[in-house]
């Protein structure tokens, strides 16, 4: 992107309906060779990229290693456009596979790696993944339903191996580094991201080349700012929309290292990582600042080296951006992506963040909100956000009731209810199929959860509709406490009170249940239908 593109981006004088931002991008285009070639042209090659398990990994290297990648795919008779499926822990193989697959012109398929063998054998078959890159750890769920899968030719296994299986390490460093690039548009498919399936069955969301580059170009430069000097990690994974561009894409747009973990990301494994490294971008999600803030292993202020933090996700609770700002004089930087629009297109911006609401909207997008019938609701009001940009996908894989559903022409529903305040920000109200209706009035469960979160004792929390003995809809609330000693029925209407104190009366949850955990998908977001699933067992 231009100078004058660029500029014209942070002063929102392009729309996301106009093509400007992509046109910047030359028609023929392959975004892991651009990227690449960036790095290597501005004389990174002996500079990390990456820092794993196993070591430290340079720009240089990863080119390397993504070039041999794409010969031993050609070698294996993977063609253009053909799919292979990454199910691989957050390793060097990681941006090996996906960018070396994209690279040869060929499309990857990254997937969530804790789903479950019949969620695999669906992806695979929806696919028609003709090879499956898998970590060693992870091989199990795919050893039997492998040869259930007609398309499947080769399978590939990351770390130490399996029987009968190849090697991924042998399969790239037995494999010539031929410097090819497919001759790909920008407007050819590039990837997939199955959706986390927070309301249900996954979908196959398709991606274009344009897109990873569109979204650095108009939400991580003018924002997060990232410098080739920062050092950064993501909680999320990089599977997931909101991991792969602030531990892939980001960092490496701006010639910067990112820390990998290939372990699941618990408050006292990020607390000893923290420690041993000085991360100055920090990404994480709602659930785990929670966590984080309530941890004992939790660094201090003078521990850390922060210079940004960004959450998405969920919406961040008001209270949980202040606490972590206290603590560690760093604000969170709270936004709203999808993996329809790939990143985040609303966010608070730095020096301008307003707790409590998502922000406003990126430059380059635009956003409305509408009621039931479709049309604009005033300012103040709620109603569902639509969104336009250049980074929307194309479709959902062989599923086009939910494309036509979800991609209306320029515009994309998220599914999310907002409302816009008196400043310009957006503020959260919940998911469309998670909205109440009590007493003839809507009730947004995230408001509850806010004014839940506020007490010292809730460490997260969960709102959802519930009948009670007439049949009608009354909130109940299902709250995990940071100390399990303190459930009990006089704090149960201890919390009631504390959100009757802060909201409307009938706004309050007429049950609180206390529970050790909630159900959340891999990526943190709290499965709000399987417990309205309950209530209709109850």
């Amino acid at each position: 992107m231009t100078q004058a593109a660029h500029n014209a981006v942070k002063s929102g004088r392009l729309g996301g309906g106009m093509a400007s931002p992509a046109a910047e991008i030359p028609r023929d285009y392959n975004f892991a060779a651009d990227i690449l070639q960036r790095n290597l042209a501005a004389g990174r090659a002996q500079k990390p990229v990456f820092i794993d398990r196993r070591g430290s990994w340079t720009y240089g290297q990863l080119a390397d290693r993504v070039d041999r990648f794409g010969a031993a795919l050609r070698a294996k008779g993977i063609r253009r456009e053909e799919r292979i499926m990454l199910c691989l822990l957050d390793t060097i193989d990681w941006p090996t596979a996906f960018l070396g697959a994209i690279k040869a012109g060929v499309v990857p398929v990254a997937v969530n790696t804790l789903l479950t063998e019949d969620d695999y054998r669906f992806m695979l078959t929806d696919s028609r993944a003709r090879m499956l890159v898998v970590s060693e750890a992870l091989y199990p769920k795919f050893e039997k339903i492998a040869a259930d899968c007609s398309d499947l030719a080769h399978v590939v296994v990351s770390g130490l191996g399996a029987p009968g299986r190849d090697s991924f390490e042998d399969l790239v460093s037995g494999a010539t580094p031929e410097s090819y690039t497919a001759p790909t548009t920008r407007d050819d498919m590039c990837f997939w991201l199955y959706s986390s399936g927070s309301t249900g069955k996954p979908k196959g969301t398709v991606h274009t080349q344009a897109s990873l580059r569109l979204t650095d170009e108009l939400y991580a430069k003018p924002v997060l700012g990232l410098k080739d000097s920062d050092l950064c990690y993501s909680v999320a994974k990089l599977f997931f929309a909101y991991g792969l561009g602030n531990a892939m894409t980001f960092p490496m747009s701006a010639g910067a290292t990112v820390v990998l973990l290939d372990e699941r990301p618990t408050p006292d494994g990020v607390a000893a990582l923290l420690k041993k490294y000085p991360i100055t971008v920090f990404y994480g999600v709602p659930t785990f600042f929670a966590a984080f803030l309530a941890s004992p292993s939790a660094p201090q202020r003078g521990d850390v080296k922060f210079r940004r933090c960004v959450s998405a996700g969920e919406a961040l609770p008001e209270d949980v951006g202040k606490r972590w700002h206290g603590k560690y004089g760093c604000d969170i930087l709270d936004g709203i992506g999808s993996t329809e629009m790939l990143h985040i297109f609303l966010s608070n911006w730095p020096g301008s963040v307003k707790y409590g609401t998502t922000g406003r909207t990126i430059p380059g997008y635009d956003i409305k909100l509408i009621d039931d019938e479709g049309h604009p609701v005033p300012q103040g009001e709620m109603g569902e956000l639509l969104v336009r940009g250049p980074s929307s996908a194309i479709m959902y894989w062989n599923n086009r009731e939910q494309s036509r559903r979800t991609f209306m022409g320029e515009w994309t529903r998220s599914g999310d209810k907002y409302r816009q305040d008196e400043d310009g920000y957006y503020v959260y109200c919940g998911r469309n199929d998670d909205m109440l209706k009590v007493s003839g009035l809507y009730v947004s469960p995230f408001e509850v959860e806010g004014a839940l979160q506020t007490h010292q004792d809730v460490l997260e929390c969960a709102v959802v509709a519930w009948l009670d003995g007439d049949g009608l809809v009354k909130p109940k609330a299902f709250v995990v406490l940071k100390s399990h000693d303190r459930a009990c029925e006089d704090l149960a209407r201890a919390l009631q009170e504390h959100v009757k104190a802060s909201l409307a009366p009938f706004k309050y949850p007429r049950w609180i249940e206390f529970r050790s955990e909630l159900p959340k998908t891999a990526t943190g977001k709290i499965q709000r239908f399987k417990l309205r699933l309950e209530a209709t067992q109850t």
